[in-house]
């Protein structure tokens, strides 16, 4: 009898549970695999304290993000690249609105053989390696800023993205800031025609590449290389510094814009001014429709974004991102009021 009590008991549980779930209104996204760990962190917390609403969101890159929300299949996407006026206006009369979440940096990831410690890549080096014209690690445009470290003469192996990614975008908006061929022969964007190079699926799919090729170099979000124990590099900001990827850093990135943010937030803070400055950080986005069909998900939406912008920010810096600029926060809570519905 006490079997059969505590059987029932259990799926009385699952039941209620079971309805929990079907009554919490579901909002589906998809997106940006880099801010997949605060994004999941923020939609368990608020799903806690708000158990009818539930978050779904699928890290699948940010050109899986924004073709998303563009074929209007999901409640709302996420890039760590800005929209372009090209795509934006592939919405088809439905306005997409960019909200920054928070802020993170690109860094340059190796596996050298017989060389360790930290490596400084000037501008020069950095993009003269994935333009395929430095070719050896032992490159006097290397070695030169890298006295204590001996370098081989190996051929580098280059390694990038093959999947439509905001890393990406970052990493080649940086590089066209920063040398006039890249910019002109490639560009910037969330897939490019690369020069050389092996692709590799996802952050994962680079480091996994860099690991196992040896003389290797790519690139990853901060937050991965260091959840992942993996050697990174510094690279030469704008002063001519070269600078190592921290918090403190992406935020001094961040402040050269905090006081003439543009008002649909779409920027780049890569190479910006600042002796301090780390010159491959991005700010990464929710991707909202501006007009709202269902009012439901609409008001949802809104009253998470003020969550996110308050209560949301203090979960940033423990998992390894910057926080939002007070000024751009503020910023933010007047261009919610723009969201509407049909």
């Amino acid at each position: 009898m006490r079997k059969l009590l505590t059987a029932a008991l259990s799926l009385g549980l699952l039941a209620g549970a079971t309805a929990v779930w079907a009554d919490a209104l579901l909002i589906n996204g998809a997106g940006a695999t880099f801010p997949y760990p605060i994004y999941s962190k923020w939609f368990d917390v608020y799903h806690t304290d708000h158990p009818d609403i539930q978050f779904n969101y699928q890290s699948i890159g940010s050109g899986g993000g924004i073709r998303q929300i563009t074929a209007k299949t999901v409640d709302f996407g996420a890039s760590d690249g800005p929209m372009s006026d090209a795509q934006l206006q592939t919405a088809e009369g439905w306005t997409i609105l960019h909200f920054p979440t928070v802020l993170g940096g690109v860094v340059p990831i190796y596996n050298i053989e017989g060389a360790t410690g930290k490596i400084n890549f000037t501008q020069r080096a950095i993009s003269e390696i994935y333009l395929g014209k430095i070719t050896t690690w032992n490159d006097p445009e290397i070695q030169s800023v890298n006295p204590d470290i001996k370098l081989p003469s190996s051929q580098i192996v280059v390694v990038h993205r093959s999947d439509g990614s905001g890393t990406s975008y970052c990493w080649t908006d940086f590089l066209s800031k920063i040398n006039k061929e890249w910019k002109s022969k490639v560009g910037k964007g969330t897939a490019v025609n690369w020069p050389v190079g092996l692709g590799g699926k996802g952050n994962e799919g680079v480091a996994g590449l860099v690991k196992q090729t040896p003389n290797s170099i790519g690139y990853v979000e901060l937050i991965y290389a260091t959840q992942n124990k993996m050697d990174y590099g510094r690279l030469q900001n704008s002063a001519g510094k070269f600078v190592n990827c921290t918090l403190a850093s992406v935020t001094e990135a961040a402040s050269s814009v905090a006081d003439k943010m543009p008002a649909d937030f779409r920027v780049s803070i890569t190479n910006p001014p600042g002796a301090d400055a780390y010159p491959a950080s991005t700010f990464t986005w929710l991707l909202i429709y501006k007009t709202q069909v269902n009012k439901d998900k609409g008001q949802a939406l809104i009253q998470f974004l003020k969550w996110m912008l308050a209560d949301g920010q203090k979960y940033t810096q423990d998992l390894g991102y910057a926080p939002l600029p007070p000024q751009i926060v503020e910023q933010e809570k007047s261009a919610i009021e723009k969201i509407k519905f049909q």
